[in-house]
């Protein structure tokens, strides 16, 4: 198994203090090191010490356990964008409700606790060039180190630009010594992004010989994905062709679609041919849990006993999400026209329903793929037995009643690919895939309906839906063999000859294909349709559940998080902040 270290690094005047957690068979494992000065890290061991370092915050837990600082995204990406609930009770993580509602504010610690992570890898990047433009390597070394340096200080970036938008650039002109890095946010940080990601697109190899590392076209992707925000279809469409021809993942095979959609959230099959760049994660190693992937801890169904994780309750689906797996039963297709929220397409749920009174699960169509996302009351939760229902959620007139999924282990895996050693066994070894090709087909899809053909979009939408629908050995079964639920599902086999349509089709593709997985909000702001998508949504969810009664989503102001009050003060010289607020905070 490849696996990650948690490494802790401080740069003080010229010298930078490393701590290391213990792991096993990884580029990202190294025995403890102690401290590094400026002749240990001028080195080509120093140097690749750093870049580890820069690696080790990609699950944005840079200072123990940041939940606020997600890779996944869950609250910002995918809640905010009503994938999910925040879930458990009420006072539980409370800054949460507040996003929820579309109401926080500049002095919410989730802002400034997300802000620190991602500046943090950052700064380790930057801290990779400083020292490998002293360091005694090779050419060929210095290349790669150059390169992934760049890719990762671009991916950072990347990162605060989707929750900000008016961000800082900072590179590795900064001294911290001299006192220059209270760096202002009022230039558009896309050309210095666009140039750090291309930089590693044209200098990193196809391959490399540890999984987990950024290649050549894990930049591809990146930079890909940087375009899409941009809307630069045309720069986006030859790089998101180049992957799908001749990409290579983590083992050096071609990438394409899991056979089997759940492997690409189960510990045993993950690093799998879907797997583009994934945020790696292992337990049992030495590590008390701190190379596992712990900002899904929370994100567990809500029992002390017979479920899994033993907590939290938190990242509960919501019925609209759940809803949008509707099927037409005659052609297997999603219900565009938004019929899904009303009359009898709604899916039957347990809201209200004790755990002791008789259920029956939906009889109506649905994509396999909802039971693949979410766990609902009746139906097989992996190999825990049916999900029970009310019993293990925490309070359902807060979260409503559903549970996670495609963060939860298996119960074979308990102890063996979890790690017991927290309040939980919440601490998994399953990866967080940050791009999957499923991702680049769905992006391909988008930039054929803007600039190219809508049939080759419909192409590479029905190779996504393909999956799904031949993935009958996956689909969801009791232990009789017998389907859990009415599947239906198909392709769409009438040409696409109307944009608008074609457009409409892509982008429910990636609800359904990608919920919960941390990416709807920041869809629904680049695709310009937040303000509509998320005030019907609330319109709708808010007649089940009281905590959305009154929210309102405010364009332009909602369209990007608030600076953290916190930076903009410490960013002040003389009084004068180098950052700006966003608009209408």
């Amino acid at each position: 198994m490849k696996n990650k270290a948690i490494i802790g690094m401080l740069l003080l005047a010229g010298t930078v203090s490393v701590v290391f957690y213990a792991c096993k068979k990884s580029f990202l494992s190294r025995n403890p090191i102690g401290q590094l000065g400026d002749a240990d890290v001028n080195t080509k061991k120093g140097v690749e010490e750093l870049l580890i370092g820069a690696y080790a915050v990609l699950d944005g837990n840079y200072n123990g356990f940041n939940w606020q600082a997600s890779c996944t995204n869950w609250v910002y990406g995918s809640m905010a964008g009503g994938d999910a609930h925040k879930g458990s009770n009420a006072g539980d993580q409370a800054d949460i409700n507040p996003i929820e509602r579309y109401e926080s504010q500049p002095t919410n610690d989730f802002y400034n606790v997300k802000w620190k992570a991602v500046y943090d890898g950052v700064a380790r990047a930057n801290n990779v060039l400083k020292a490998l433009a002293l360091a005694d390597v090779s050419d060929e070394d210095r290349t790669r180190i150059r390169g992934e340096a760049r890719f990762l200080r671009g991916f950072y970036h990347l990162e605060a630009k989707k929750m900000w938008n008016n961000i800082p650039y900072v590179d590795e002109t900064i001294d911290y010594v001299a006192g220059n890095y209270k760096v202002a946010n009022t230039d558009d940080a896309w050309p210095k992004i666009e140039a750090d990601l291309k930089a590693a697109y044209d200098t990193l190899p196809n391959a490399m010989a540890q999984i987990g590392r950024a290649n050549k076209w894990v930049a591809a992707a990146f930079l890909a994905k940087a375009y899409m925000y941009e809307k630069k279809y045309a720069e986006a469409k030859p790089l998101l062709e180049a992957i799908i021809a001749s990409g290579v993942n983590p083992k050096g095979t071609k990438f394409a679609l899991a056979t089997h959609f759940p492997d690409n959230y189960n510990a045993d099959t993950k690093n799998g041919p879907e797997s583009i760049f994934a945020v790696q994660a292992s337990v049992n190693d030495g590590g008390a849990g701190n190379n596992a992937n712990p900002d899904q801890i929370l994100n567990f169904p809500y029992s002390d006993a017979g479920a899994p994780g033993g907590c939290c309750g938190f990242f509960q689906p919501t019925q609209e999400l759940v809803n949008s797996y509707r099927t037409n039963p005659t052609t297997g297709l999603p219900l565009l026209d938004g019929s899904y929220n009303t009359g009898a397409n709604q899916v039957k749920s347990d809201q209200g329903v004790a755990a002791g009174a008789a259920f029956t699960p939906d009889a109506g169509p649905l994509d396999p793929r909802l039971d693949w996302t979410v766990g609902r009351r009746g139906i097989p939760y992996l190999d825990w037995g049916n999900h029970p229902g009310v019993s293990w959620i925490r309070d359902q007139s807060n979260g409503g009643p559903y549970s996670p999924k495609k963060n939860v282990y298996y119960k074979s895996q308990e102890k063996v690919l979890t790690d017991g050693s927290s309040w939980t066994n919440g601490l998994t070894a399953i990866n967080y895939i940050l791009i999957r090709y499923a991702d680049v087909l769905l992006w391909a899809a988008e930039c054929e309906v803007e600039i190219g053909s809508l049939e080759k979009a419909r192409e590479y939408v029905n190779d996504v839906r393909t999956r799904a629908m031949k993935d009958t050995a996956a689909w969801v079964k009791r232990p009789d063999g017998s389907l859990a639920a009415n599947y239906v599902i198909n392709t769409y086999k009438t040409a696409w000859t109307v944009q608008a349509d074609a457009r409409k089709a892509v982008h429910f593709e990636r609800k359904l294909e990608l919920a919960m997985e941390g990416h709807r909000f920041f869809d629904l702001v680049r695709w310009g349709e937040a303000s509509s998508a998320i005030n019907a949504y609330i319109a709708y969810e808010s007649g089940i559940m009281s905590l959305l009664r009154g929210a309102r989503f405010v364009d332009p102001k909602n369209i990007y998080y608030p600076i953290p009050q916190r930076q903009i003060d410490l960013s002040a010289t003389n009084g004068v902040s180098a950052l700006k607020q966003n608009p209408d905070y």
